[in-house]
């Protein structure tokens, strides 16, 4: 049973992976043994970040400054990746942004810069990597969706358009890739707290209570609470699973 979930000295890309959800997902899989590529915009929490994993864990980690919505910057990303490692098993598509408007007030610079943070990167990344998970024969892609997956909000439309398309973006990759043994599949958290969600809450009154009425189990998640879903996401024990979309949300999305 354990070799299911064996990943030593697996080789993982996670994007935005300096803070809350990614750096929580990396460092879950440094307890496994796998190396990780750590991918963000800022270059010092990002170098900072890597320099803790590597102090804990003893693994190798390569942080690399990257704007994900260019894609030139991404496959150089993805070319320093496999120069340093010599292979790409595990991609996590976690950067992720949102500004907060009525749809009718936003820009549409603001629109794009939601939309191309949040999904034309996971696609961007998913393609990159992909040579890489072919010719090795194996590989896992884990895109990380949201609540707004599944849900509106009068003030969430370039986001909640970002994440419902990382919905279809993982339905449809795999499909695709599914013949060369690469599954896709995509994670679901619920309200967590991270950057993000801190500011949700002081930019909407009761929205801390609104999400502790909802949530069967009584309380916020942390980043944590996301490491075993993408650890198991990430192993043989989720061969034969592609495609789905795995809510990590204390109940949130069943509860009426």
């Amino acid at each position: 049973m354990k070799d299911l979930f064996e990943l030593e000295g697996k080789v993982a890309i996670v994007t935005g992976g300096n803070r809350g959800i990614g750096k929580a997902i990396a460092r879950g899989f440094a307890t496994m043994g796998v190396n990780l590529i750590l991918v963000a915009r800022d270059s010092v929490k990002t170098a900072e970040a890597a320099q803790e994993v590597r102090n804990e864990f003893g693994i190798r980690v390569l942080a690399v400054k990257v704007d994900v919505q260019q894609e030139q910057e991404i496959n150089t990303m993805v070319a320093e990746a496999l120069d340093a490692f010599g292979r790409i098993d595990i991609l996590v598509n976690n950067a992720g942004g949102n500004i907060r408007k009525m749809p009718q007030d936003y820009l549409i610079a603001e629109w794009d810069e939601v939309l191309n943070t949040n999904l034309r990167s996971a696609f961007l990344c998913s393609k990159a990597v992909y040579p890489a998970m072919k010719e090795t024969g194996s590989g896992k892609v884990i895109n990380i969706g949201s609540m707004t997956s599944i849900f509106g909000g009068a003030k969430l439309a370039p986001y909640g358009a970002s994440k419902g398309g990382i919905l279809q973006l993982t339905r449809s990759l795999a499909v695709a890739w599914a013949p060369d043994n690469i599954q896709v599949n995509a994670i679901l958290p619920g309200w967590i707290n991270t950057d993000l969600t801190a500011q949700a809450r002081k930019e909407i009154p009761g929205l801390n209570e609104r999400v502790l009425a909802r949530t069967p189990v009584g309380r916020w998640g942390n980043p944590d609470d996301l490491t075993g879903s993408a650890i198991f996401l990430a192993s043989h024990a989720s061969d034969f699973i592609t495609g789905v979309a795995l809510p990590v949300d204390g109940g949130y999305s069943i509860m009426t």
